[in-house]
């Protein structure tokens, strides 16, 4: 990571965004007239931050992508009118014209229909991403404009054939366009709606001229949405780009954390030896939340998994963090069987639906604080579950 400053400027006021979180998300905007309301959506927070936030907060993971082709506003408004606390809107990789855009990766073959455009057809490259070899088409080898005449397929049809019903209906939505979205249906419902973008693979962009976090800070500036209780929290896998955020905007901020013998790329690149196993003890924690209010790990971060696919006991991270004042809100809850720990697999059906809510109650039970999900509702229901139990 190299050099690690722990700004201890406005952490102390960040770390009150973490008190106990209550039911009722965006109620402190509900007593408000039309206009007022509006003010407050539009500048960004509904006054208590996180702590408006329902716990365990569900968080549909790129919308509602159990049901939808991911990163589409039809996605996202799927998962707000199923009740998602937190919408991750936006996985945000720029266009050649320093636009940013809502994809999960930069290379869109397997999410757009760019392959039916034989227009586009010598964009077609293979890049290095991170270390793996990737072929494909990248955002950011096109214009906004052009990218605007490509439309969104569903990203894992052979678990998810009935989303294939959906492609091409939507287009790729830019990050200004979610924010106004945002804004938009804040007014509508007289609650704050929150959304929680991802910046990807920052160092490949900043080596291509297209730094992330500048073109976010920016964005979020413009929209009045870089405030501490602004209803945007930011995340990334690099450490250095959170770091980096600190300093731009006062938005909540997560640390993304993939399998344990993992290394960031950031980590990669400037040559910190570090992996996630070291970042989740106890004093890597605590240099999180020197820069950031939370972290994203994967769920086996959590409860690992032994060979056979079971879960095991819990790890100390869930206290671990919470001892430091950091939130969890690990990734990602899905309905299908071949997505499950192997013992709440059900039925032959390798993609039928398997006992979620068996592993929802395990994974609650451990008191993380949220939860990226596919299947929002089925997530809701479980929540209900686990709170009235």
């Amino acid at each position: 990571m190299g050099t690690q400053e722990n700004e201890q400027t406005g952490v102390t006021g960040r770390r009150m965004l973490l008190g106990a979180a209550v039911l009722g998300a965006g109620g402190a905007v509900l007593g408000l007239s039309g206009t007022a309301r509006a003010a407050e959506a539009r500048h960004g927070g509904s006054g208590g931050g996180l702590k408006s936030l329902p716990k365990p907060t569900v968080i549909g993971h790129r919308g509602a992508s159990g049901y939808r082709p991911e990163h589409t506003l039809g996605s996202y408004q799927l998962a707000l009118d199923m009740g998602a606390d937190i919408i991750e809107a936006g996985d945000l990789v720029p266009t050649k014209d320093g636009h940013l855009v809502c994809r999960h990766e930069p290379e869109i073959g397997g999410t757009t229909d760019v392959a039916a455009h034989p227009e586009f057809a010598d964009r077609k490259k293979t890049k290095s991403l991170d270390g793996v070899a990737t072929t494909g088409w990248f955002t950011e080898d096109f214009t906004l404009a052009e990218l605007k005449t490509l439309r969104a397929t569903e990203r894992i049809p052979a678990n998810r054939p009935h989303n294939t019903l959906y492609n091409g209906r939507w287009e790729i939505p830019t990050f200004e366009e979610v924010l106004r979205w945002q804004d938009e249906q804040s007014r509508k419902r007289g609650k704050q709606v929150w959304i929680y973008p991802e910046l990807k693979h920052p160092t490949y962009f900043r080596k291509q001229g297209l730094a992330l976090e500048e073109r976010v800070a920016k964005v979020l500036h413009k929209h009045g949405k870089d405030r501490r209780n602004s209803p945007v929290i930011l995340q990334s896998f690099e450490p250095t780009s959170i770091q980096r955020l600190n300093k731009l905007v006062d938005n909540p901020l997560v640390v993304l954390l993939s399998g344990a013998t993992t290394r960031p790329w950031d980590f990669v690149e400037t040559g910190d030896p570090r992996t996630v196993a070291d970042l989740i003890k106890p004093a890597g924690l605590r240099e999180i939340a020197s820069y950031a209010q939370g972290i994203g790990p994967t769920l086996d971060l959590v409860i690992p998994k032994d060979a056979n696919g079971n879960l095991t006991q819990p790890t100390t991270l869930v206290a671990d963090a919470h001892k430091v004042g950091l939130i969890l809100h690990p990734y990602t809850m899905r309905n299908e069987n071949p997505f499950l720990p192997t013992s709440f697999r059900k039925g032959t059906d390798a993609d039928a639906y398997g006992d979620v809510f068996g592993a929802y109650r395990t994974y609650f039970a451990t008191g993380i604080d949220g939860v990226f999900t596919d299947n929002p509702d089925t997530g809701l229901l479980a929540r209900e579950d686990f709170v009235n139990g």
